[in-house]
């Protein structure tokens, strides 16, 4: 909570951040290799007042490419929606210090969450 009552906005990166783990790596779905995060986008919708019960955070695939996929999501509370936010996640190699392509396995797990009606899988 900051000065004004409210949530503020760089702890809505930390919810996302949560959210993203949770799905990322999971135990029977994990991105072992690693990945890093090349961008966020945020639009806040509206003020989201303290308070100790929880908020939803619903999350899908919106694109996957060659060697980076996007997260998109919404914290919302029932049809009420305080935040639209989209993450690029990249396949990342660590020991070697440079991104990788994603592994089939990884694209097939996406694939399972990727939001029809958004855009096409991209090879």
């Amino acid at each position: 909570m900051d000065a004004y009552g409210h949530v503020n906005n760089a702890v809505f990166l930390r919810y996302l951040e949560e959210a993203r783990i949770d799905f990322l790596f999971r135990p029977e779905k994990n991105f072992k290799q690693g990945s890093v995060v090349a961008r966020h986008e945020i639009d806040y919708k509206r003020q989201l007042v303290h308070r100790h019960s929880p908020v939803d955070i619903e999350l899908w695939i919106t694109q996957i490419r060659a060697a980076s996929f996007t997260i998109t999501y919404e914290v919302k509370d029932g049809d009420q929606i305080y935040v639209t936010a989209s993450t690029v996640i990249v396949p990342f190699d660590f020991e070697a210090q440079r991104p990788r392509r994603l592994t089939a396995e990884e694209r097939d797990f996406l694939a399972e969450y990727r939001d029809d009606d958004e855009e096409a899988v991209v090879a």
